[in-house]
């Protein structure tokens, strides 16, 4: 079995870019049932150090209707791995061992895509927190020497914290 190694790199330009391209990919080979497609995680958040990875929020009109379409995300080289934990999502990944996109997808109005955008907004608009979690990210990494699960529980209390944060100063902010 090939464990993968989570490895935290310094902000990237090209990432937006990167996302942009896979958006245009993505609406016209699902159309109609693309209501929004967001750019998420850490690399959506200018100057924050990331896993090199782009996260992509897709919202749609039916989930449903996604997965009646999960064959051309499989033929665009993205592996379907069901709701991976989260009730009512859909979750790909691509780029096999080293892995290029996350691709998280749920019915528009789901709280997760009020969530995600919340934590994303309020980084970028809180640069001192901004800097604490990329130094907790490139720290955590280095310590659990890259393993995904040490890496997760090492910055969840963090991300909870914050996440709660950033759902009450969304509430003001949107």
């Amino acid at each position: 079995m090939i464990t993968r190694k989570v490895k935290v790199v310094d902000a990237q330009d090209n990432w937006a870019e990167e996302f942009r391209l896979e958006q245009e990919i993505l609406r016209e080979l699902l159309g109609d049932i693309v209501e929004d497609i967001h750019h998420i995680g850490s690399t959506s958040v200018p100057a924050l150090a990331a896993k090199p990875i782009i996260d992509i929020l897709l919202e749609v009109s039916s989930i449903t209707a996604l997965d009646a379409q999960s064959a051309k995300l499989i033929n665009l080289g993205y592996v379907a791995k069901g709701e991976n934990g989260i009730e009512g999502r859909r979750y790909f990944e691509k780029g096999g061992d080293n892995r290029t996109h996350h691709l998280h997808a749920f019915k528009s109005g789901d709280p997760h895509v009020y969530q995600h955008l919340a934590f994303r907004d309020y980084l970028k608009a809180h640069p001192d927190v901004r800097e604490k979690y990329a130094h907790l990210k490139k720290k955590t990494a280095q310590e659990v020497n890259g393993d995904v699960e040490a890496y997760r529980e090492g910055k969840n209390d963090f991300v909870e914290l914050h996440l709660a944060k950033a759902i009450d100063w969304a509430r003001g902010s949107y």
